[in-house]
């Protein structure tokens, strides 16, 4: 009997490619996790720059280098606003990083001046540097916001002028625009500054008692900081 056709060989041909298959499946199995736990990227965060409470002039280019969250709102809001400011200051609160900031966009430019952000900024409670509250020329703001894919109601529309999303970006410290994927494997896109009267973040609600994107924000943020 020749050495080529020993059992001993056949087995190690039949093991060979049923081990390479099961690497095979292994790699794409920790392929489809890493998949699951890495965040998209949506797209380039749009160019902008406007004055902050501070009178400063700030662009995505002074942000570059930093993780940070970009919402539009105005700071005489009755309903989403303060809600959204309470959920982003849980939030400054939790990663406590210089390398992460919070950029506010004011829809209402007329009535927020730097002053009144400034003062707005102080009644919250605001203790990064790195959140700039912004305001600037309205038609150049609604522009930004469509640029963001994020709704600020028309200004020329009496009704619809302080309308606007709650929805926030996250942007990396390239100035990506990222996001998570959802449980369908789909990406997300934004995530919500709202509360919710449900874990899952179904029925928002002004005084909700949930608050998940929140929680899956500052998880996302620390991914992007580490």
């Amino acid at each position: 009997m020749s050495k080529n056709s020993q059992p001993g060989n056949s087995k190690r041909k039949i093991i060979i490619p049923i081990v390479i298959i099961a690497l095979l499946f292994v790699g794409i199995g920790l392929g489809m996790s890493y998949f699951k736990k890495s965040l998209y990227t949506v797209m380039k965060v749009p160019d902008f720059q406007l004055t902050d409470q501070n009178n400063k002039q700030i662009s995505n280019k002074d942000m570059l280098g930093k993780v940070y969250l970009v919402e539009f709102f105005f700071s005489k809001c009755p309903t989403i606003c303060p809600v959204m400011n309470t959920n982003m200051r849980a939030i400054e609160d939790e990663i406590n990083n210089k390398d992460f900031g919070i950029i506010s966009i004011s829809i209402d430019p007329e009535n927020d001046t730097p002053k009144a952000l400034s003062e707005h900024a102080k009644r919250i409670g605001v203790k990064s540097p790195n959140w700039h509250f912004l305001t600037g020329n309205r038609d150049y703001i609604g522009k930004l916001a469509d640029e963001f894919d994020i709704y600020v109601g028309d200004k020329e529309n009496e009704g619809e002028k302080l309308n606007h999303s709650g929805m926030i970006a996250l942007v990396d410290q390239q100035g990506n625009i990222r996001c998570r994927y959802n449980k369908n494997n789909m990406p997300i896109l934004y995530y919500s500054g709202l509360n919710y009267e449900d874990p899952e973040g179904n029925n928002p609600k002004l005084n909700g008692k949930y608050h998940p994107d929140r929680e899956i924000l500052i998880e996302d943020i620390k991914k992007l900081l580490e």
